[in-house]
């Protein structure tokens, strides 16, 4: 389990979450959701010490993060930061194979179990095909699906990720998000993870907490905290909330604002000073 106490963090002189009491239950999904520059990457950051905080606490399972070894909170932690940067000229193979640096000593080198580990990344990544590829030449969305492929490799108990379908078309969008889910469902991982999409939100996480300005809104289950009320309220969004078709989580359906896309509105297309005049047909 992992909790914040009185947290407060930012960068250079500005400071972007202060004093934030949140707790993220073990063996769940977490999805942190809100607008832009509201603090998700901040307190992502913060929990996987990639930031330091400039007060409070990261508590891992009751114990101060800071004060624990930084080899036993990588086997424990894997972390997915926002566009990481690529070492040049490194192979898929050996970038996944990184993830196995917390379990390597002097007197124990790499090892059939290492081996498997990376395998099995890749496979669940669907990157075992790019194995022998420089990372540098693969494209926006393979290079995320690597990237996740070495989380995967470091098999922690918990998994930290900052926007994970970033550059993924939709099709991979819904692979990772399904795999996240797997791996909490099947084996037991704790995912915590920042998404932009309130829908994907809603479909994966067993638990949610809303952000705006660096506080948390509300935090819970999206099925007892996504209302109509709640995304006012965080996006400045109107619309409807309705039960998904496919799965019965909540659906949000922004309200239109543009009356010409009502369904059954006549096309106004022909009188829109925007279009384009018809060519002209010579005699």
């Amino acid at each position: 389990m992992l909790s914040t106490r009185d947290l407060a963090a930012g960068y250079d002189d500005r400071t972007v979450i202060d004093g934030l009491d949140v707790d993220l239950p073990a063996d769940a999904f977490t999805v942190i959701v809100g607008p832009n520059a509201c603090g998700k990457s901040t307190l992502l950051r913060t929990m996987a010490r990639l930031l330091t905080p400039r007060r409070g606490t990261v508590l891992l399972d009751g114990e101060a993060i800071r004060d624990l070894p930084t080899r036993a909170v990588a086997r424990r932690l894997g972390v997915l930061p926002q566009s990481p940067l690529v070492p040049e000229g490194v192979t898929v193979a050996d970038l996944v194979g990184r993830g196995r640096q917390p379990y390597q000593r002097w007197w124990r080198q790499w090892s059939d179990t290492d081996e498997a580990a990376v395998r099995e990344a890749m496979v669940l990544a669907d990157v075992e095909s790019l194995a022998d590829r420089a990372v540098d030449t693969l494209s926006g969305g393979q290079r995320q699906r690597v990237w996740i492929a070495m989380t995967l490799a470091q098999d922690t108990e918990a998994l930290l990720l900052d926007e994970p379908t970033t550059f993924l078309d939709l099709a991979h969008q819904v692979e990772v998000l399904d795999l996240l889910h797997r791996l909490r469902v099947e084996r037991g991982r704790t995912v915590v993870a920042v998404l932009h999409d309130l829908n994907q939100a809603a479909r994966y996480a067993d638990h949610l907490i809303a952000m705006r300005s660096g506080t948390v809104v509300a935090a819970g289950p999206p099925r007892e905290i996504l209302t109509v009320d709640l995304v006012h309220d965080v996006f400045g969004l109107d619309c409807v909330v309705v039960p998904c078709p496919v799965t019965g989580a909540p659906l949000v359906v922004p309200t239109l604002r543009t009356p010409s896309l009502m369904k059954g509105s006549p096309c106004a297309a022909e009188s829109s000073p925007l279009s384009p005049s018809p060519p002209s047909v010579p005699a």
